[in-house]
């Protein structure tokens, strides 16, 4: 999103399909970050002793 040019030099399209574009370029590295989350809370709640 911060490189000039990527995506607001493309000839021919609106400020709101830039916006678009750019808003759906951020959805992997969201989707990396949730899964990456719960994989190590996951994780974690294995090695925590269970309370008895």
């Amino acid at each position: 999103m911060g490189i000039p040019g990527r995506v607001t030099a493309v000839p021919g399209i609106s400020r709101s399909q830039q916006l678009h574009k750019i808003g759906n370029g951020v959805v992997p590295q969201q989707a990396y970050i949730a899964y990456r989350s719960i994989l190590l809370e996951l994780l974690l709640e294995e090695r925590s002793p269970i309370a008895a």
